[in-house]
């Protein structure tokens, strides 16, 4: 999207009349050169006027310290924040992110078009841009109940939008090979928009990856090896590297950061709790790592800005350069790149991680929700029809799983959880159209000695996804959630030991984010009292439901066999 050059930013840019700023003794990071320059930048109407000498109506002397685009996350679910858009800017632009490409697949996949269209109207105005993607596969897989299902007609008003760049991760791998008609329907529309298509294709390769990519894939982020990243990378795509909460990738593809295949790589976090955003950072802190991990600082922070521009064709950011939007971040060290200070428009928008000013903007749209559950059909008995019982296995630090066989623990005919084993019953309860349908299965990995857990956040239909060492305390929790329109909850004894309500489609908060983080502080604390060794069991149980995501997982049609994508007995001895 390029910028509408204003006669007023041409006669500053020669010199006719004063610039609104001007940074002077500024080294400045050229990621087209890849290289530092010392200079002055002259700022008018929030672009980039030109650099060197000018007049202005005012100056700030940055006394030799580096200026650097602004950051951009390459792809991200700002839903996993937990906050809406307005508090997710303050949270991010202390860490010099200007700039984000949203996919709004998680709202969509409960509320459909509106929800693309609340996420647009909460995040116009504000001081991180935000483009969006369109959600490519609402729902995943037929093998789940969304609250909508996005068809390449609904998704074609939105192919003009300014703010709306490509086409989201098409998760439905096993489609875009298949050549199903309404698959390579949104993809050609897209292309044909002009626009990348973002992929998601955990560990394919081979011929299956050549028919992916036959279709005009583009990128990926779902490598967790450098060596599923460097066959992806010499098949053209671009890497995005990930460091999410739930996903942490960059450690291992680190070593795949070269000169010679950097400019192909960029930075996301995909999905990143509010605990983590605070605590560590957005961008930043995965530039930091990586200088102090060995990449060259100027790469590092190409693929945190000009990479990702490039790839979506956004002319206006990126870079520092005349015609290109103010967006900067001030750092004193390269070598270790914390950001001071953050311009945004040409205006300073932070100091030394706090706010300083985020200008006005329109209040967000009212807060839509979405919670139908029949409690009284609600049952999380188990009928024993056989005595060993698929079970998924969590992986430490991933959100694939594991596929793996247990004996089931038999009462009185029925299969119970058995937390002497670390054996937990988990569910997904549909929410959406108030069926009752509830699928069923067990779990490992998360440690509950007693209580449960459950939550409105289970990528990516986002029914209730509930887990528990008792029925009693699983039925008690899902009953917290409907009571609060949807949320996190811990639940022991019968009794809420802690919660937060997320009114905003049952997947963000209305609140402050130092008020979330105190709630997810309780939610955690009661959590590791109820036994999990988790960091964050609450990211870890969301992702249990997406059944695009290896090896075995569950919704509210049953247990997902994801190499075969199909739906599995319960049974492996089933009679």
């Amino acid at each position: 999207m390029k910028v509408k050059p204003t006669a007023r930013l041409i006669e500053a840019a020669r010199g006719d009349r004063p610039v609104d700023l001007l940074l002077r003794n500024a080294r400045l990071v050229n990621v087209f050169l890849g290289a530092v320059t010392a200079t002055d930048i002259a700022i008018s109407q929030g672009y980039v006027a030109g650099f060197g000498a000018y007049d202005a109506l005012q100056t700030v002397d940055l006394h030799g310290r580096y200026v650097a685009p602004g950051f951009i996350d390459a792809h991200v679910h700002i839903e996993s924040a937990l906050v809406g858009p307005a508090e997710f800017a303050r949270a991010v632009l202390p860490h010099g992110t200007t700039a984000v490409v949203a996919d709004p697949h998680e709202i969509a996949n409960v509320l459909g078009t509106a929800g693309i269209d609340y996420m647009l109207a909460a995040s116009e105005g504000l001081p991180v841009h935000f483009y969006f993607t369109l959600p490519s596969c609402v729902p995943a897989t037929p093998m789940e109940s969304a609250g909508a299902r996005l068809t390449e007609a609904l998704l074609r008003p939105y192919l003009g939008h300014p703010r709306i760049v490509g086409l989201a991760e098409m998760m439905n791998f096993p489609g875009v090979i298949h050549a199903d008609a309404e698959v390579l329907a949104k993809i050609t529309a897209m292309q044909t928009a002009g626009k990348p298509v973002d992929g998601h294709a955990p560990g394919l390769g081979g011929r299956a990856l050549h028919a992916y990519l036959s279709a005009g894939i583009a990128s990926d982020h779902e490598c967790t090896t450098a060596r599923e990243a460097e066959a992806k990378l010499a098949a053209g795509m671009r890497i995005m590297v990930r460091e999410g909460t739930g996903a942490k990738n960059l450690d291992d593809l680190l070593p795949l950061i070269t000169s010679r295949t950097a400019r192909r790589m960029m930075w996301c976090t995909d999905d990143r709790h509010a605990h983590d955003l605070m605590a560590e950072g957005h961008i930043d802190q995965m530039v930091r790592r990586a200088v102090r991990g060995g990449v060259d600082p100027i790469t590092a922070i190409q693929m945190a800005t000009l990479n990702p521009a490039e790839y979506f064709r956004l002319d206006e950011i990126g870079a520092v350069a005349p015609g290109r939007r103010a967006d900067l971040v001030v750092l004193d060290d390269l070598n270790d790149p914390v950001v001071r200070q953050v311009y945004s428009n040409g205006r300073l928008v932070a100091e030394a991680g706090r706010l300083v000013d985020t200008g006005t903007s329109a209040p967000p749209p009212a807060a839509p929700g979405a919670m139908k559950v029949p409690l009284e059909r609600i049952d999380f008995t188990v009928k024993a029809l056989g005595r060993r019982v698929r079970v998924i296995e969590t992986v430490p630090r991933q959100i694939i799983t594991r596929a793996t066989e247990q004996d089931a623990r038999i009462v009185d005919g029925l299969a119970a959880a058995d937390p002497a084993r670390d054996l937990l019953k988990i569910a997904v309860v549909e929410r959406h159209q108030g069926s009752g349908r509830t699928g069923l299965g067990f779990i490992r990995g998360l440690g509950l000695t007693h209580g449960a857990l459950a939550a409105t956040v289970a990528h990516d239909s986002h029914n209730i996804v509930v887990v528990g060492a008792s029925d009693n305390d699983m039925h008690a929790a899902v009953a917290a959630l409907v009571a609060m329109g949807g949320g996190l909850v811990a639940v022991d004894a019968g009794q809420v030991a802690a919660q937060l309500a997320l009114p905003i489609a049952g997947l963000m908060s209305d609140e402050p984010m130092a008020v979330v983080c105190a709630a997810l502080d309780d939610l955690l604390a009661a959590a590791r009292r109820m036994g999990s060794t988790l960091p964050d069991p609450f990211m870890t149980l969301s992702f249990m439901a997406l059944p695009v995501i290896p090896a075995l997982k569950i919704t509210d049609m049953g247990l997902v066999d994801v190499a075969a994508f199909k739906i599995v007995p319960l049974f492996v001895d089933q009679k």
